[in-house]
């Protein structure tokens, strides 16, 4: 369980990374943008284009990072007056929902992967695909961390935020 724990953080940490250079990323482009449109009267062709892109894959990254942290959306205050024993099929119920969006996602984000790579990007000429690709990527996660917590390890690298009353 410790080696599978470790496997998932390397890939998570790397996922992590490029979320947060993605962001940085968006940030000094629009910033660039905006300063040679305003002092300049010149837009980079490709700013907006590329900026769109990483903000996709920011998006969809930060979804798993999401269930990898437990901030999904839970509604205790009812949950909370049930017994312990409902609450855990309750919890496996939701981890098998959960584990199905995944499942969604890797299918529908690889057909969507394959019908787009056919066609290019205006400003970069890169395959549509790019911008797909990641909903695949984005349903590994999900299963993965599903499957995690569903055996009883504990996904979340940043324990600050506290969980729901079951």
């Amino acid at each position: 369980m410790r080696t599978l724990k470790r496997i998932a953080l390397g890939i998570d940490s790397f996922v992590e990374a490029f979320a947060q250079i993605a962001l940085l990323a968006m940030i000094l482009i629009v910033t660039l943008q905006v300063m040679t449109r305003k002092l300049f009267h010149f837009v980079l062709f490709w700013s907006e284009e590329v900026t769109l892109l990483l903000l996709v894959w920011f998006a969809f990254l930060g979804i798993a990072i999401g269930f990898r942290e437990k901030l999904h959306l839970a509604i205790d205050s009812f949950t909370a007056k049930l017994p312990a024993s409902f609450n855990w099929v309750l919890d496996k119920i939701i981890y098998a929902s959960t584990f199905g969006f995944g499942l969604y996602l890797i299918v529908s984000g690889s057909e969507f992967t394959v019908l787009m790579n056919e066609s290019t990007l205006a400003a970069t000429k890169l395959p549509n695909s790019v911008i797909y690709v990641v909903m695949p990527i984005t349903g590994v996660m999900i299963c993965m961390y599903t499957l995690l917590q569903f055996i009883g390890i504990d996904t979340r690298r940043h324990q600050g935020v506290e969980e729901g009353g079951h």
